[in-house]
């Protein structure tokens, strides 16, 4: 939870911005159940601010993993790289959708590092995409 107060108004405007889905794994608010939440790029705790460029939104799940996280460790490479930044990254560059949409897969080692990082692809989550596919809900266009 931020330590500093987060207006409604900038609420409202990081979830325009985002276009009110998860900025990691894309889930619209209006499939996931929970409500999304307002995520810092940069955490608090390493001298990120609550200044609208360093928010986006993140379902829990996303967040939970995210956590005080910047970077992470690539599957493919072992290397340590940074994690993937709504703000100024580009979704398409980063990942794809494989398995009809159901599945994440990282492009870069970015992409692959934030997958594996934020459990983009836990089997729960997975098997609810799948049913989102059937319902032609997902994958986002």
């Amino acid at each position: 939870m931020s330590s500093q107060y987060i207006s409604i108004t900038l609420r409202q405007r990081v979830a325009e911005a985002a276009s009110f889905r998860c900025g990691y794994c894309l889930t619209s608010q209006r499939i996931i159940g929970p409500l999304l939440e307002i995520e810092h790029i940069i955490p608090e705790v390493l001298g990120g601010s609550s200044d609208e460029e360093n928010l986006f939104l993140a379902c829990p799940t996303c967040n939970s993993h995210k956590s005080q996280r910047i970077d992470a460790v690539d599957p493919e490479s072992l290397m340590i790289v940074p994690l993937f930044n709504p703000r100024t990254d580009l979704w398409d560059e980063h990942f794809e959708w494989i398995e009809e949409g159901a599945v994440i897969l990282g492009k870069t080692s970015k992409g692959r590092a934030t997958v594996a990082a934020l459990n983009m692809n836990h089997p729960d989550i997975v098997a609810a995409r799948h049913l989102w596919v059937m319902a032609g809900w997902h994958p986002p266009i």
